[in-house]
Parts: C-alpha cells; sequence; structure tokens
C-alpha cells in the first residue's frame, strides 16, 4: 500500500503529488453531488432544462420579435441558445464552486486532502447542465434544419476558457467565503449583474462603437461570442480585443485564484 506524508506547508511540488494521488476523489465528490442535487426531486433533471428553455421564449420575444434586434440570418432561438450555452455553463460551475469549501466543511475537518479537489469536483457537476443545454441547442437546430458551422469542432476550446474562468473565480470565492462568510452574496451578485454585460439575449453587433472596448472587457464576452462564431456560419467573427480580454483575464485569475486558495486553505478546518 502506497504511504502518503503530509507535510505541512508542503510545496507546490509535493502537493501536485498529493493531487494525482487524491485523483479519484474529485469523480466521487462530483458524483454525490450530482445524486443530492436531483434527490427527491419531482421533474429531477428536468429543472436544469426548463430554465434556459423559459429564458429563450422571453429573450426571442422580447429581442426578437418587439425590439427586433438583428440575428444575421439566425432563427432568433438558435442565437440565444448558442449564447446560453457558455454563461449557463459559467453561471453554474460559479455557484457551485463558489461555495464548495463550506458545503464540504465536515469533509475538510476530518480528514487530509489536497482541498483544490472540492472546488474541481464542484466544477463537474456544471458539465450536466452544459449538456443539457447542448442537447436543447441540438433540437431546436435540427427543428429549425439548421445546419452548424465546420467551426463548431473549435468550441471545446471557448469551453476549457470559460472553465478556467470558472475555476479561478470558485477558487477565489470558495477560499474568501471560508474566511469571511459575507463573500457569499457577492457570487449571487456578480452571476446577475454579469448576465446583463454578456451578450446571451442578444447579438455584441448591437453595442454601439464607443463602448465596444470596455464592453470587450468582459471576460465572458470572447467566449460567448467565441462559442456563437463556432456553431453558427453567419454572424460575425468575436472582437479581436474581446478574445484577447478573455484569454488572458482568465489566465490570471486562475492562477491568482489558485495561490490565494493556497495560501489559505491551511486555515480552512480552523474557521469552518
Amino acid at each position: 500500500m502506497e504511504e502518503i506524508v503530509v507535510e505541512a506547508g508542503a510545496g507546490l511540488r509535493h502537493y501536485t503529488k498529493d493531487l494525482w494521488r487524491f485523483r479519484e476523489l474529485v469523480f466521487i465528490l462530483a458524483w454525490r453531488d450530482i445524486s443530492v442535487r436531483y434527490k427527491q426531486t419531482i421533474l429531477g433533471i428536468a429543472w436544469s432544462a426548463i430554465r434556459p428553455i423559459l429564458m429563450t421564449v422571453v429573450f426571442t420575444i422580447i429581442f426578437g420579435i418587439l425590439a427586433k434586434f438583428p440575428n444575421h440570418d439566425v432563427p432568433y432561438p438558435i442565437l440565444v441558445l448558442s449564447g446560453m450555452l457558455g454563461w449557463q455553463f459559467f453561471a453554474s460551475a460559479l455557484e457551485s464552486t463558489s461555495s464548495s469549501v463550506i458545503g464540504n466543511s465536515n469533509l475538510i475537518s476530518k480528514v487530509y486532502f489536497p482541498r483544490v479537489i472540492i472546488p474541481l469536483s464542484a466544477l463537474a457537476i456544471s458539465v450536466v447542465d452544459l449538456a443539457i443545454n447542448t442537447v436543447i441547442l441540438a433540437a431546436v437546430m435540427a427543428w429549425y434544419h439548421y445546419l452548424p458551422s465546420i467551426r463548431i469542432l473549435f468550441v471545446p476550446a471557448f469551453l476549457l476558457l470559460a472553465a478556467a474562468l470558472t475555476l479561478g473565480l470558485g477558487l477565489w470565492f470558495s477560499a474568501l467565503s471560508a474566511k469571511y462568510r459575507d463573500f457569499r452574496v457577492i457570487v449571487p451578485f456578480l452571476i446577475q449583474f454579469g448576465f446583463y454585460l454578456s451578450p446571451v439575449g442578444f447579438s455584441t453587433s448591437i453595442v454601439p462603437a464607443n463602448w465596444k472596448f470596455w464592453f470587450a472587457l468582459n471576460p465572458m464576452v470572447g467566449i460567448i461570442d467565441g462559442i456563437r462564431w463556432c456553431i453558427l456560419p453567419t454572424g460575425p467573427a468575436p472582437d479581436s480585443t474581446a478574445l484577447i480580454a478573455s484569454i488572458v483575464f482568465s489566465g490570471l485569475i486562475l492562477v491568482s485564484g489558485f495561490w490565494v486558495f493556497r495560501s489559505l486553505e491551511r486555515q480552512f478546518a480552523d474557521v469552518l
């Protein structure tokens, strides 16, 4: 049997080795959270499908029919659902990762394992929502007889970028929420505020020219526009500023989030 040595304040190399040793725990915790999430529910996994469907209907009526926003020759429900693909993954993952440390306080206080496994397993839960949204989008595209672009093969690259951004933010908020409980209030506000600042229900082409630069600094803009560009054969390519901002901010937030998490995780057992 392999011996696991716990060293107080161990360096990154030792921490990485422990993370590899406990890799199966990521899948165990993810499966546990998925089971708990849909346990004793009437509609079960259908709850994850109702939200994007209702939001698509609302956006199509308000922006597509009443406001007549440009759709680049794409059925408006498909325009919305393609934007919803990245946003719902981001919102669901951020919500679960940011509260993951507090939600596993009993586990943290009893046994040793690299604590970063907890937000990693919480991120895996959002893959279920992503799969559901993908099925809905595919069904709507089939209904409209709308064929995707060959660029759809690049969608995973933008989803990985969204995962890096979400995990970075999740590491930040999960660590800070463990020590300062009022940080839990910030996450729902951030998700709601970010939703209105992201091109989920509309195309970025409606943003005035003098606001495009500031709008592009939102890292989700480049991700959402990138996913749309991959799926839809018509419509503009993602703005280069938005794409660069998404890559740079996602990388910086992920690295800094891991550093903050590592700095505070030694205190988790004491403050939880």
